[in-house]
């Protein structure tokens, strides 16, 4: 029976999660979920199934159209342009509300049905850019809720929660897959694979973090 069920973008965070994941459970107790709700950068889902077909680990793809309808943001919507920085306090245009809270929630119905009690995210409040459902307070909240929606004991496990993007870098580093965690996922907002388009937030910080981690290194 599986132990683990991992959220899986095919980003960099989700998928050094899967490689933390592999390494806490083992690979044979490992499975993944990924949720294609519209986004911009669904090539990222491709990029997902490609590191779990390499890995022999089962990889499910979920589609919520519905979230495209519920809220406008530069995520979902392609008339929209991707800012490339926030205005004073005001979240970024790329928020999806709400997505975090839904994603775990199919996600736990899902591992239900299979035994599964571990969750594997890979928000992050150090480097959460703005978005309410990456931070701790919500996680703890949302996994009590969980547990008493379906009466049945979750844990969700967050690798990066206080991990800042350099010290995601050095974890990849740590399970040796840093060299596909930079070239084999997505994470740019415009859906280029790699360093990606440079100049959206998820880039930004993605090459912020890896320029730090490189300083520390030398």
């Amino acid at each position: 029976m599986m132990r683990a069920l991992v959220l899986l973008s095919g980003g960099q965070d989700s998928s050094t999660c899967l490689y933390w994941a592999m390494r806490e459970y083992g690979a044979a107790q490992v499975c993944a979920i990924g949720f294609d709700y519209g986004q911009r950068h669904v090539e990222e889902l491709n990029y997902a199934r490609g590191i779990c077909d390499g890995l022999g680990i089962s990889f499910a793809v979920i589609a919520l159209p519905a979230v495209t309808e519920l809220t406008a943001n530069a995520l979902t919507r392609k008339d929209m342009v991707v800012d490339a920085a926030t205005v004073g306090d005001a979240p970024p245009n790329t928020l999806v509300e709400g997505r975090n809270m839904l994603f775990l929630m199919y996600a736990a119905i899902y591992a239900k049905e299979r035994g599964i009690r571990t969750l594997v995210t890979g928000v992050s409040q150090s480097d959460y850019s703005g978005y309410p459902d990456c931070r701790d307070v919500f996680i703890k909240s949302l996994n009590v809720t969980l547990n008493l929606s379906m009466d049945y004991e979750y844990t969700i496990e967050t690798p990066l929660m206080w991990r800042d993007k350099a010290q995601v870098w050095a974890l990849a580093q740590e399970l040796g897959v840093l060299d596909i965690i930079r070239d084999k996922t997505l994470t740019c907002y415009n859906g280029i694979a790699g360093e990606g388009c440079g100049n959206c937030p998820a880039c930004t910080l993605r090459q912020r973090g890896y320029e730090e981690w490189k300083r520390c290194t030398k």
